[in-house]
């Protein structure tokens, strides 16, 4: 699969960008889609990073001369450097011999204009955004952020059919910290460690401010991590105070963020990508919003009580962050609240929900064998397994054999074992009636949202095509409380139909 990325980073745009795409390649690279990136150069790109990350980048020249923005642009048309129309016939020219299956664009300033130009040049097109500002043309967008009725965010923003995936249940956070979650330590809510970091460029260098603010504090008993990235223009500056301090220490581009995050016991950072990789440690953060696209997430973060909002860049002074320093040094069961609200909103497995849509796993179906048996008994025995099947009781090995045995000389009773490269990674069944038949599925545990179940109820669809083509409509019985099953159904291509999903084979 060849999937291209159309974003960019700059003094101005920032690294987050370049950073969460960053993320969903790696993961759809693992997954074995072969990935390039277009960017522009500015000053403060971050191409070379991508570069060193092994990804092939097509340089988009920077303008000559500054680009005027046209009084009825988009808000942040001058981040492209040019008329909308030349970077779409630039990354045209760098994507047509590639034609990819994908296109993904993480950037202010594409609308679907551009994308709609783009359209002949590419397979599926799917966008990143987080502002809602602008119409797109699009099969797939994500807005990983939390905003009030999400679910009317882009109401006649995209096309009707496009598929939505939105809020931090879909932030694309790094493996890292997925790993560190699992095991992460009991927070006390006593400040021992704090952490700064306000992204890769912080181009108003909040980062100074924060660390001027902590090195007056005449209480200070704990030690302090400084994160900058690679693109901070501000590097010296901030290494050599650090330098200077007791107990602070210095950091430039890391890439063991998850691990300062689990060590530390309160962030003060910016209220971007990192927000999610905060919340999904349980790590408590003061927030300072430092872009326009900030502010409704800071306010409807706070509300839900996932992290403290200190305002605005340009109101928070060093008196304010020492003051909120105070507080949160005296009351440890308000830090405790944060952590349990952020690590119950993001739980660190959205970027592989969505390479399961990008590049969804290949499992191949088969039908189950007498050896089979047993293992089948263990998976659906499962506590995850059986928390959402109508009939939740263990069931007896015994019991399971006789019935197992059954199944396999009826003939109007299907069972496949879907498998990964050989691995087996979850179960159909159907049972045959005429033109119809009626599924159940069932993962093996541990397989759950990396796309695994959507991609094997398609592909239980194409061998009951194959094998079974009388079949027209199949049914699924579905509880109300399983939401991860409704949503790969959904997203398999069944619709709803009274209180059940249906599926018509064609």
């Amino acid at each position: 699969m060849n999937i291209t990325f159309r974003t960019d980073s700059s003094l101005q745009i920032g690294s987050g960008h370049i950073m969460r795409c960053l993320t969903l390649a790696d993961e759809l690279r693992q997954r074995g889609a072969e990935v390039t990136f277009v960017c522009r150069e500015y000053p403060g790109t971050m191409i070379g990073l991508i570069e060193t990350k092994g990804y092939p980048v097509v340089r988009l020249a920077q303008a000559e001369a500054e680009y005027a923005v046209a009084p009825d642009d988009l808000t942040h048309a001058a981040w492209l450097g040019v008329p909308w129309q030349q970077d779409a016939s630039d990354t045209i020219t760098a994507v047509r011999d590639a034609r990819p299956q994908w296109l993904i664009i993480d950037h202010y300033a594409i609308d679907h204009r551009w994308e709609e130009l783009l359209r002949p040049h590419v397979g599926k097109i799917m966008v990143i955004d987080d502002l809602a500002d602008r119409a797109h043309d699009c099969e797939l967008l994500l807005d990983q952020n939390l905003y009030p009725e999400m679910e009317l965010r882009y109401d006649n923003l995209v096309p009707a059919g496009c598929q939505k995936l939105l809020g931090p249940r879909y932030a694309l956070l790094r493996p890292e910290f997925a790993a560190a979650r699992k095991t992460l330590r009991q927070r006390s809510g006593e400040i021992k460690r704090v952490l700064i970091f306000f992204g890769g460029v912080d181009p108003t260098n909040e980062t100074t401010k924060a660390v001027e603010a902590v090195a007056a504090i005449n209480f200070r008993q704990f030690e302090v991590d400084v994160v900058v990235g690679g693109g901070n223009p501000h590097q010296t500056q901030i290494q050599n105070f650090c330098t200077a301090q007791d107990g602070f220490h210095y950091h430039c581009q890391v890439n063991n963020m998850a691990e300062l995050m689990a060590a530390a016991d309160l962030a003060i950072g910016a209220g971007g990508t990192a927000t999610w990789e905060r919340c999904a440690l349980g790590l408590p953060s003061l927030v300072v919003v430092l872009a326009e696209n900030q502010v409704d997430l800071a306010a409807t973060a706070s509300r839900y009580g996932l992290f403290f909002s200190l305002g605005g860049a340009a109101t928070v002074t060093i008196e304010t962050i020492q003051e909120a320093l105070r507080v949160f040094t005296r009351a440890p069961e308000n830090l405790l609240a944060y952590t349990k609200q952020g690590m119950e909103f993001v739980d660190a497995r959205g970027v592989q929900r969505l390479a399961g849509l990008l590049a969804p796993p290949q499992i191949v179906v088969r039908r189950a064998g007498l050896a089979d048996c047993d293992a089948m008994l263990v998976w659906r025995n499962a506590e995850e397994t059986r928390r959402y099947i109508f009939d939740s009781e263990p069931i007896a090995l015994e019991c399971h054999r006789t019935w197992f045995r059954k199944a396999l000389e009826n003939p109007d009773r299907v069972l496949l074992i879907g498998e990964i490269k050989g691995k087996p990674v979850g179960v159909l069944r159907y049972d045959l009636s005429g033109e119809e038949a009626l599924i159940s599925v069932y993962l093996v545990p541990g397989g759950q949202g990396q796309g695994v179940g959507t991609q094997l109820i398609r592909s239980g669809s194409v061998w009951l095509q194959e094998h079974q083509p009388r079949i027209k409509v199949v049914t699924a019985e579905i509880l109300s409380t399983n939401v991860a099953s409704l949503r790969a159904f959904a997203q398999a291509g069944y619709r709803e139909h009274h209180l059940t999903y249906q599926e018509v084979l064609a």
